[in-house]
């Protein structure tokens, strides 16, 4: 009996065995964490004050300070594929008395490779203006306006426009980039004229500073392409519309980055007379010059807004997954 029965209970443990380790097992090991899948969403945001607001080389805060901030939600459809909206503002100084530039904009953001790619559409929208009409020797406009700006300039109550958008950005290496893009709209502020702008631009990232300061140096060259206002700013020698003159313009400047923030440091010109300058923009602060008459300038206004300007701006940009 008792030979019986010590095999018996031998064959017992040994059977028992593999269950109770199994059993032992699961008790010390754990198990995997669950992989984290990042969010598709996500937000951008960001806001700026700058030495003035040089919008393509033009002044759009009267040479003067400038506060800036935007949002931006966005969403990743695929590793190569982003959708985007958002809205901006920035503080203005135009002619119409409009003191705010609100921009609201989307678009699709494909990457391939090295190749990114930025397809938009962008509204420009200015509240607050009011209307100024020029009167003699200007035969357009709207006889319901305000008189004519102090000057003798004239502006529309409300110089809004849509502009469609293609970009292109190729990384050379880590550090070097080159982009270029193009910009049309059927009515540039609202003058009735179509403008077609294009650039390209070029930026080298330095290797990494002290203490985690980064650096940059950018640069862009741009040509605006413009056609014929509408009646409202008709002339005696152009009552139908005055054709807008065609410029180029070209920055340069140098930036400096800490975690989200970044100071620029930029050289803005352009190829545009001053009596150019006042044809394109109305300058309410604009001044006489004989040299300033021309078939399109009868008035003789110069203005400063389109020369050489050296412009200063402190950012903060960031995302939510930035944050996280």
């Amino acid at each position: 009996m008792k030979k019986f029965l010590i095999p018996a209970v031998m064959v017992l443990a040994a059977s028992s065995a593999p269950a109770l380790a199994a059993d032992l097992g699961k008790m010390v090991t754990k198990a995997p964490a669950p992989v984290a899948v990042p969010s598709p969403f996500d937000i951008a945001v960001g806001a700026g004050i700058a030495t003035d607001y040089n919008f393509r080389g033009i002044s759009q805060s009267n040479n003067k300070a400038s506060v800036n901030a935007y949002f931006e939600g966005r969403y990743n459809s695929s590793a190569n594929l982003q959708w985007y909206a958002g809205i901006a503002g920035y503080s203005i100084d135009f002619p119409n008395r409009a003191s705010a530039e609100i921009d609201l904009y989307g678009g699709v953001r494909p990457t391939f490779d090295k190749l990114a790619l930025d397809l938009g559409v962008l509204y420009y929208y200015y509240p607050g203006g009011q209307c100024f009409f020029g009167g003699a020797p200007l035969l357009a406009g709207d006889p319901s306006c305000n008189p004519a700006l102090p000057n003798g300039n004239y502006a529309k109550q409300d110089v809004s426009f849509l502009e469609f958008y293609a970009k292109a950005a190729y990384n050379f290496t880590d550090q070097f980039n080159v982009g270029v893009g193009v910009f049309y709209t059927e009515d540039w502020l609202a003058t009735g004229a179509d403008g077609t702008y294009g650039n390209v631009t070029a930026k080298f990232t330095g290797p990494a500073l002290a203490n985690g300061w980064g650096w940059y140096i950018s640069g862009e060259y741009g040509h605006y392409w413009l056609g014929t206002t509408d009646t409202f700013f008709g002339s005696a020698l152009f009552p139908t519309g005055t054709p807008l003159p065609d410029y180029s313009t070209w920055n340069v400047g140098l930036g400096l980055t800490y975690k989200a923030i970044t100071v620029d440091l930029r050289y803005y010109d352009t190829d545009l007379s001053k009596a150019d300058c006042n044809v394109l923009t109305g300058d309410h602060t604009a001044t006489f010059s004989a040299g300033n008459i021309t078939a399109t300038n009868p008035g003789g206004l110069g203005s400063g807004w389109c020369g050489e300007a050296f412009v200063a701006k402190l950012s903060f940009d960031t995302t939510l997954s930035a944050l996280k």
